[in-house]
Formats: structure tokens, sequence, C-alpha cells
């Protein structure tokens, strides 16, 4: 019995660590003290600069920084949390599940409103909208849809255009997505016709954001649903075919969480890249926080901000998501391959 758990124990994380990350950069790597593992699903891009002003106050440690998409760090962290030192991740309701299982270690002097953290040991430090993104070529000479209803009215005035030319996230496999689906589902029944009209006209189903924004940019799609605002304005500037629009209509804003594992090899070094990050969103450097920062006003949070409270797991229930991807699949799948 002891060599068979032993073996388990050796097997899983050669497992994990066998698996194909997003991407997996190591920062500071001369420095052989110690090894701060981040397991995150922000893209290394964002979290580039971040992680350079941390490693200029800690030039003694080195920071492995592995990408992967929300619902994989949950399936991933749950199974190894001794591997891991931070969890960072866009899905708040799985962060939130993750601290309320008890596998997350409180970090003191972490100086948040209390709106902004949820026992002292999941931390936000984004405010980032949902947003719908179009390609203007589609929509030249046309009014631009700056509501989910306007859209529902745009998609069903041209469906020629429109058809296999929608994407969403895929919220059977993206934690953000279903997070941000479930939300609009609470705030309004319009969001259950949007996907309706959406999925009549061949809706393109996406793991993430930015593949939605690269199919937008070419032409592929004409638009995004429920893309992240932070990736879609990152990439504005730069592909001019794009446009943003943040809906006057219950807008949905999530917050970027991060805690440290309850297991954390290296808790001291966590902890202060804890508070590293929080002090860089809205301290003296904030040239080195590439991500919008938290919404300083608590009324505005409090209109658009998916809160951090026990409400937020409703939808993690087992009947409860099972019964939510199948109204999903019904108005968005239809006469596709479920």
């Amino acid at each position: 019995m002891r060599i068979a758990i032993a073996l388990v124990l050796w097997v899983l994380p050669q497992v994990i660590f066998a698996q194909e990350w997003e991407d997996r950069q190591l920062f500071n790597d001369h420095a052989s003290e110690q090894k701060l593992r981040i397991i995150s699903s922000t893209d290394t891009s964002f979290f580039t600069p971040i992680i350079k002003s941390f490693i200029s106050k800690y030039p003694n440690v080195a920071v492995e920084y592995l990408v992967t998409g929300t619902a994989d760090i949950d399936r991933i962290f749950r199974a190894t949390p001794d591997a891991f030192d931070v969890v960072i991740s866009s899905a708040m309701d799985l962060q939130l599940k993750i601290v309320n299982d008890g596998l997350a270690r409180p970090v003191s002097n972490v100086p948040l409103p209390s709106w902004a953290q949820w026992r002292q040991s999941l931390f936000a430090f984004t405010s980032e909208p949902a947003a719908i993104v179009i390609n203007r070529e589609a929509f030249a000479g046309h009014p631009i849809p700056d509501t989910r209803q306007k859209l529902i009215e745009a998609l069903r005035a041209r469906p020629e255009i429109f058809r296999g030319r929608i994407g969403t996230y895929d919220v059977r496999k993206s934690g953000l997505g279903y997070l941000f689906a479930t939300q609009d589902a609470r705030a309004s029944e319009t969001y259950w016709r949007l996907m309706e009209v959406m999925g009549a006209l061949d809706i393109r189903l996406y793991c993430c954001s930015g593949d939605m924004i690269n199919d937008l940019s070419d032409g592929t799609i004409a638009v995004a649903y429920n893309v992240l605002g932070s990736y879609a304005t990152a990439r504005v500037e730069s592909k001019g075919a794009i446009e943003i629009i943040l809906p006057s209509n219950f807008p949905t804003t999530m917050m970027r969480t991060a805690m440290v594992s309850i297991d954390a090899p290296h808790f001291e070094d966590a902890s202060a890249f804890i508070r590293h990050l929080i002090a860089l969103q809205s301290g003296s450097e904030k040239a080195a926080f590439p991500l919008p920062p938290l919404n300083s006003k608590l009324n505005d949070v409090e209109r658009s901000t998916i809160a951090l409270e026990p409400a937020l797991m409703t939808f993690l229930d087992t009947l409860k998501r099972r019964r939510f991807l199948a109204e999903w699949e019904d108005a968005v799948i239809q006469k596709q391959q479920k």
C-alpha cells in the first residue's frame, strides 16, 4: 500500500508538468536561491513588467511563470497545491471556491478595501469589463450597437453578413467564459435571446479572448461577445480594424485575483509578490502595471463589478452548472454537434 501511495505522489506531479502550457517563462534564472512558481491565466506579455519590477526588488528570487486557461488552473492547482506558490486567475468564482475550500493561505498587511479581498486570502488587483468587440468594416454605414438588445437587432437585420462570423467563449471549457455567461444570465433575460440569435447564425466558440481578437482583426469574424476589455484595448492601437463597445445596459466587470497556495513552497516570497502586485497597481510605479487597476470608486464598483461574495459560487454547484450548460447548449449549439 505504501509503495502504491508513493507511486501516485510521484507520478501526479510528472503528469501535471508534462502538460502543454500556453506559455512558460523563467525570469531571473541565474538566481538559484529560490524559484517562485506562479500559475496564471494572464498572458505573459501583461505580467512581464510586473515580474521584472518584483525581481528588481528581490534579486535573489527567480520567477517561473506558467500560463494556461482558467478551468485548467482550477483543475491543476487542486491536484497539486504544493507545486505552486501563487495562483492568478480572471475566473473569480473558481478562485473564491479555492479559498472557501481551504486551499489558500492568508497574507497579512495587504492594503485593499474589504470589497476587493476575501478572508485575507484572495486579493483583487484589476477591474476589467466584458466587452463587445466588432470589426468596423462589417458595420460600415450601419449603426454601432451599444446595448445587447441593439446587437440582437443588428444581427437579425443582416444575417447574411454575420452568419459564421460571431464569436464568444465556449463556456463548457472556459472558466472566465462561464463566469461572464452566468452573470449575464442573472442580470437580464436579454442574454438568452442574444445567445439564441447568435446560435442560429452558426456562432464560433473560443477558448480565450486573444484568439477571438485575432480573428476579428483579420475579418474572420465580425463580432466577439464578452471579450476581456483589457486584451481588446491592448490590440486597438495596433489593430485599427476593431472597435470596443462597453454595453450601456447591465455592464459586467470582473476583478482579476491572486492568492498564495496553502502549501506554497516559498510562502514569504509569495506573500511579498502579492504585496508588491497590490502596491504596484496603485503606487508610484504604475508604468510597470500594464493592466487596468482597481476602480477606486466604490459606487461604480457596486454597480458594475462582480462582487467577491459567497453568492459568486452559486453556479458552481454541480446541478446548477449542469442545468445552465444544458440551457446554454440548447440556445447556442442548436443544429451544431454538441
